[in-house]
């Protein structure tokens, strides 16, 4: 049954229905308990009291009215960091362009070298900041360092990365194997947990194997967990599949702990 919130008509409504119905009545405690759960976590406040003013002060009863301007004052924040990251994508028309580059960053494969610039380099990673410090960088007569871990095409999608911090989907796809082991070795926390997002979303039994030997070489914990509960409840799909034969040969620790888990969890 309609009420005074949910139908079109309201004033044409009388005793009882011009009252609310259950629906809305549990609709707007919802919104109010998710307001008042999102504003107790710490790291809400600290957002509410960095960019808003009127919800510095939290009050103990909350209507729905408060949950508009709540949810206003949200979307305005966002708008806020939209533009924000419009303008710092001015980084990367320099680095597409080659603006004032002062460093040809190798690949470790044939391929041509790609130009970039010292400070984002040494500001995205202390690795890159260490090599490009030390004594056989500032004694290159070509101003260059060496990335051996890459071709040029994931050179080109990791600095892509470093300049603007996103990738295109298409490009992480077929590169977030790479990209994760790269993100561990040269310690970029940033593009790890961009490439531990894609991976969580788009775990599946044909990519299940890799993303296992990936979160296990990163030690990502979180990563590893989650794909190993995912191959124990499709254990009988991922041992019949033509990727397990060449797994058990190429991560025998990993073999282990995965069958010792299937087992334990009555797996055949």
């Amino acid at each position: 049954m309609d009420c005074c919130v949910c139908t079109t008509m309201p004033l044409i409504l009388r005793p009882p229905r011009n009252t609310i119905c259950g629906a809305c009545y549990e609709g707007a405690r919802n919104m109010i308990n998710m307001m008042n759960n999102l504003q107790s976590d710490e790291k809400a406040k600290a957002i509410t009291n960095t960019n808003t003013s009127q919800l510095s002060k939290q009050n103990t009863t909350k209507t729905i009215d408060d949950c508009i301007r709540w949810c206003s004052e949200l979307i305005d924040m966002f708008n806020q960091q939209k533009e924000e990251l419009a303008y710092l994508s001015g980084f990367v028309v320099a680095f597409k362009e080659q603006i004032h580059t002062d460093i040809f960053v190798n690949p470790g494969i044939n391929g041509s070298p790609i130009p970039a610039h010292k400070f984002v380099l040494a500001t995205r990673s202390e690795i890159f900041k260490n090599m490009l410090e030390c004594d056989d960088c500032k004694s290159s007569p070509n101003n260059t360092i060496t990335i051996p871990d890459l071709n040029h095409e994931e050179l080109e999608s990791l600095l892509e990365f470093l300049y603007s911090g996103t990738l295109p989907t298409q490009t992480l796809e077929k590169h977030v194997y790479t990209l994760s082991r790269a993100a561990d070795k040269y310690i970029i926390p940033h593009l790890l947990k961009h490439c531990e997002r894609h991976l969580l979303s788009s775990l599946n039994i044909s990519n299940a194997l890799e993303t296992l030997d990936v979160a296990d070489s990163c030690s990502n914990h979180n990563l590893k967990e989650t794909t190993l509960n995912f191959l124990v409840k499709n254990f009988e799909h991922v041992v019949s599949s033509t990727k397990f034969e060449a797994f058990v040969h190429r991560s025998p620790h990993l073999t282990v702990q995965l069958v010792t888990r299937a087992f334990a969890n009555g797996a055949k």
